[in-house]
C-alpha cells in the first residue's frame, strides 16, 4: 500500500498548479502583455489625426490666399500628409492659388505658389447659347474660333483653339441697352494661345465653347 503510494507522487506532481513565480508563467505573461501593447501601438498609429489647411470658401485661379481663405481641420492622411498644408503652415504674402480649389477641399501644396508662377490666366467669352447646368467652374470646355471671310459674309470654318479649357467663373451680365442678359465665361488661357483668342475675340471672329465633360484634350 505504501509502495503504490509512493508510486503516484510523481504523477500527482506533474499537475501541480504553476506558482507565480515561475518562469514560464512570467515569460508568457510577458509575450501577452508586449502583444497587447503592439496592437494597441498600430490602432493608435492608424487612427492619428493631425491638423492640415483646408479652403473657407471656393478659392480661384489667381486669387490672392490669406489666412482668412482657410481653416484648420483634422484628418488621417498618413503617407499622403506630405502632399497637403499643414495648419501651421499658413499661407504667407504674395501667395496665390495655381489652380482651383472648392470649398471644403484639402490644401494641396502645389496649389499655392506666388503670382509668378501662374502659367494660365481668366479670359472672358461672351456666350449666346446656354452651356449644360454641370459647367460649373472648375470643368472643361473647348474652344472653338471660326474667323470671319475676308467678304465680310460668314466664317470660316470653325476650328479647336483650345481643348479641355478649364471653367474659371460663370457670370450673367446685361446684355447692350439693356435688353436682356447674356452670359460671359471665363476660361483660364495658357500664354501660349492667349494672344490668337484675344484677337480672335477683338476681330468679331465667333468664338464657340462646346462642354467637355470628360475633361479630356482630344
Amino acid at each position: 500500500m505504501g509502495e503504490a503510494a509512493r508510486g503516484s507522487e510523481p504523477a500527482s506532481a506533474r499537475f501541480r498548479r504553476p506558482a507565480w513565480r515561475d518562469p514560464r508563467l512570467l515569460t508568457g505573461l510577458l509575450l501577452v502583455l508586449l502583444s497587447v501593447a503592439g496592437v494597441v501601438a498600430v490602432v493608435a498609429a492608424t487612427n492619428r489625426t493631425d491638423p492640415y489647411l483646408a479652403a473657407a470658401r471656393d478659392i480661384e485661379v489667381g486669387q490672392a490666399v490669406t489666412a482668412e481663405d482657410v481653416v484648420a481641420v483634422d484628418v488621417r492622411l498618413q503617407d499622403a500628409g506630405s502632399l497637403y498644408v499643414p495648419a501651421d503652415a499658413a499661407p504667407g504674402p504674395g501667395t496665390v492659388a495655381v489652380q482651383r480649389i472648392a470649398e471644403g477641399q484639402l490644401l494641396p501644396g502645389s496649389a499655392l505658389a506666388t503670382a509668378d508662377r501662374l502659367d494660365r490666366k481668366p479670359v472672358g467669352i461672351p456666350v449666346a447659347h446656354p452651356l449644360p447646368g454641370d459647367a460649373r467652374p472648375g470643368s472643361r470646355v473647348d474652344v472653338w474660333v471660326a474667323a470671319p471671310k475676308a467678304s465680310g459674309r460668314g466664317y470660316e470654318a470653325a476650328r479647336l483653339l483650345l481643348p479641355a479649357a478649364e471653367i474659371a467663373s460663370v457670370e450673367a451680365e446685361e446684355t447692350a441697352l439693356g435688353a436682356g442678359r447674356g452670359t460671359v465665361v471665363h476660361v483660364l488661357v495658357e500664354d501660349e494661345p492667349m494672344e490668337e483668342l484675344v484677337d480672335a475675340l477683338g476681330n468679331d471672329a465667333r468664338v464657340t465653347l462646346v462642354w467637355n465633360p470628360a475633361g479630356r484634350a482630344r
